[in-house]
């Protein structure tokens, strides 16, 4: 097998174990998909890896249910730096006004990656929100949600931005979508970095 094939395995392996480690709650072997100075950046938090874990594992032992699924992924790899993309579904479960509901968030994970020291790990990881839905649990059951709330979060994560906000967490309102600046701007981020750039301004 040569290299390159070996890198690409490796970046696939990488995002996959960051989904089945960070939703079985296994932190431990979570933590091994990060460099030590990697950074995420989430809805509900914006962090180091260590914070992020720890708000994860919060959430955990408090209950918050959020699972993702993966699906068609993209490597972009020069020298040791690669920008990965990886289509996504966010699932959280929740009770928002007294209606127990499921939000589905569909997008991709749009991650900074890099080898040190022959490993591959991961130093930013930036969603991209593409589109969302609320559905009750018991089909037909309204949900109603107060307009001015929902509005102040972008169309491709506002129902996910919503029960966020009603449990308690401080709701990030310019990440990225499907189209825009902030997407537009996250790219030219990535081309820069993937051809030996600087990670931050």
């Amino acid at each position: 097998m040569d290299q390159t094939l070996q890198d690409r395995l490796a970046i696939r392996e990488l995002v996959e174990n960051w989904a089945v480690w960070r939703d079985a709650g296994d932190w431990e072997r979570f933590r091994t998909v990060w460099h030590d100075d990697g950074v995420m950046m989430a809805t509900w938090v914006q962090g180091t890896a260590d914070e992020f874990i720890a708000a994860s594992r919060a959430g955990w032992e408090k209950g918050v249910s959020i699972l993702h699924f993966l699906g068609g992924h993209s490597a972009d790899v020069h020298g040791n730096r690669a920008i990965a993309q990886t289509k996504m579904t966010i699932s959280q479960r929740t009770t928002v006004h007294d209606v127990a509901c499921d939000v589905v968030c569909t997008g991709r994970f749009y991650d900074f990656i890099e080898k040190r020291d022959g490993r591959w790990g991961m130093v930013l990881r930036q969603p991209i929100y593409e589109k969302d839905r609320i559905d009750p649990l018991v089909p037909g059951t309204a949900i109603p949600l107060e307009p001015e709330l929902l509005a102040r979060f972008p169309a491709g994560y506002r129902h996910l931005a919503y029960i966020q906000a009603k449990i308690g967490y401080p709701v990030k309102a310019d990440m990225p979508g499907l189209t825009g600046p902030e997407v537009e701007a996250l790219y030219a981020r990535g081309r820069a970095w993937l051809t030996g750039g600087a990670l931050r301004p």
